[in-house]
Parts: C-alpha cells; sequence; structure tokens
C-alpha cells in the first residue's frame, strides 16, 4: 500500500481547483505528461480511482472526495507550519489570523486591532470571514489563528472568552409606528420588511431567538451587505432591521434612528474571542485578548 505525500493532496486540490489537468499541471508548474503520470501512477498505487472524465473535466469519485476533504484540511496546515518554522527562523512574528462570523464584530474588531497594530508592529494581522470548514474548523485546521463570534461552540482544545456585552434591538426609522414603543413584541412584525446581513436566517438572533419561537416571520426579508446602506434604508422608512444596540449608537449623529427593546426582557448577547487552548499562552496572541479585554472595561 502507497504512503500519501503532500504532492498527491497537492494534485487532488489543484485539480478540483482547476478542473482539469492542463490547468492544474500549469498551477503546479508541471507538464501536462507528467502530471497525468503522477495521476495514473497513485491510482494505481492506491487501487481505487480519483477522478471519473466528464468531457474535459474530471469529476472526483467518492474514494476522490474523501481524499480531496482530507487535503483541504491538511495542506493549510502544513503551509501554516511551515510559514511558523520559517518565522521561528528568522526570528520574525509574522501574521495574526483573524477569523470573523458576524458583520457586525468587524465593526468592533476595528477598534481593537488599530490598538493591536500600534502595540505589536513586528505582526501583521489578516482577516478572514470565510473558512473552508466554519470557524470552528478554521481554528481546529489552523486556517486561523483566532475567532471572533456571537455564538461560541465550546469544544475540548479551545477557549473562548467575552470580550464584550451587549443588547440586540430592533431599529426603526423616525416616523415608524413604532417608535415610541417600550419594547416590541414578534406579532408586531408580521406586516414588516426586515432588513439583515445576508447570511442564513438560523445565524441571525432576530429569527432565533425571537420569531421563529413565536411562529412569526416578518412579512418580506431583504438581505444588505453593508451596515450603512442598511441603516440609510431604515432612516428612510424603507424597513427595520435588528443589531446590536452599541452599533446603532455609533450612527446616532449621523442618521435618525430609534432604537426598540426586542421583547420585554430584551435580547442580551456577547461577543467572544476563541484560540486554541495550546496556544493560550503566546506572547502576541494573548496581548490581543488583553487589548480586546481593555476595549470591554472602556465600553462599560
Amino acid at each position: 500500500m502507497t504512503q500519501l505525500e503532500r504532492t498527491h493532496l497537492a494534485i487532488v486540490r489543484a485539480v478540483d481547483q482547476h478542473g482539469s489537468l492542463t490547468a492544474a499541471a500549469e498551477h503546479l508548474h508541471l507538464t501536462q505528461s507528467a502530471l497525468s503520470h503522477a495521476v495514473r501512477k497513485l491510482e494505481e498505487q492506491l487501487g481505487v480511482a480519483i477522478w471519473t472524465r466528464e468531457g474535459r473535466r474530471l469529476r472526483p469519485t467518492q474514494a476522490g472526495a474523501y481524499l480531496l476533504a482530507v487535503a483541504n484540511r491538511l495542506l493549510p496546515q502544513l503551509d501554516h507550519a511551515e510559514e511558523h518554522l520559517r518565522q521561528f527562523a528568522q526570528g520574525e512574528r509574522g501574521t495574526l489570523r483573524i477569523g470573523i462570523e458576524c458583520h457586525p464584530c468587524y465593526q468592533w474588531l476595528l477598534k481593537v486591532v488599530s490598538r493591536y497594530l500600534a502595540a505589536w508592529p513586528d505582526v501583521d494581522v489578516d482577516v478572514k470571514q470565510e473558512f473552508q470548514f466554519g470557524g470552528i474548523g478554521g481554528l481546529f485546521g489552523h486556517e486561523i489563528d483566532l475567532l471572533v463570534t456571537p455564538d461560541p461552540l465550546f469544544r475540548t482544545g479551545l477557549v473562548f472568552e467575552p470580550v464584550l456585552d451587549y443588547e440586540q434591538v430592533l431599529v426603526v426609522g423616525p416616523r415608524h409606528r413604532l417608535r415610541h414603543a417600550p419594547f416590541v413584541l414578534p406579532t408586531q412584525l408580521a406586516e414588516e420588511t426586515l432588513i439583515s446581513y445576508p447570511v442564513a436566517i438560523d445565524r441571525l438572533d432576530i429569527y432565533t431567538q425571537f420569531l421563529l419561537p413565536a411562529g412569526i416571520r416578518p412579512k418580506r426579508h431583504k438581505p444588505i451587505e453593508t451596515t450603512d446602506i442598511m441603516l440609510q434604508m431604515v432612516a428612510s422608512g424603507r424597513g427595520v432591521a435588528a443589531l446590536p444596540r452599541w452599533l446603532v449608537e455609533e450612527y446616532a449623529g449621523k442618521l435618525e434612528l430609534v432604537v426598540v427593546r426586542l421583547g420585554a426582557e430584551g435580547i442580551p448577547k456577547q461577543i467572544f474571542v476563541g484560540i486554541r487552548r495550546a496556544e493560550a499562552g503566546i506572547n502576541y496572541l494573548h496581548a490581543f485578548l488583553e487589548l480586546a479585554r481593555a476595549q470591554r472595561d472602556r465600553a462599560r
């Protein structure tokens, strides 16, 4: 039985990403004949077909799909390990890769990153909002070093710390019928246009913690990518939105907006920062958490 090598995984991923042996060979800086020979040899050694041909494209078999999943998980870890070893060898600190699982988290992150970059001039910051395996998978797969999320999944090997307490609120325009209400009930939103970020409803608190438990859906749901446009739409009476109170307050001087509590008790939320437990003592990761705590204390 053959032993899988990194080259095999790189071939599988390149073929999947580029769709053909010709394009994959160019990406890997190989001739097409050399790549074809490597593919045949790999399949012979494994004793199973990795791809089936559909016209000019190669489609992975069940075994190929499994090998591709392995490649997608392991290759980023190997790249990350090599980069870290190179940094150790050259006395560098490299890049802090931060993953984000919510749009408002980005607004919060900007406040911390500006202070972090000033305090750590030899560390770069990269922000990722899409992951091969989701935020938690991104941490386990070493795609990212740190995850900012309002909905942590506590898993063995990970540590999450709350860095911001906030309330999720309804935002309406200055002439909206609910502008004077002390709080709103789910039924009062049944005829509204709800404006939200373009994410699945099972990741929106307004649905999972407010509307769906009451069996209510808004009359219309309109996704909008940016906070600025979303709040301009709300201010002009085109709909309502559910956002963190602190985020809406930052726009209070620019737009006419009214904040209304969601339910009599409100919807309390937190932003968490998660890291791998084994790396909790690394100085530049620890420093980010310290700055995040300081930002939390200033907000109180």
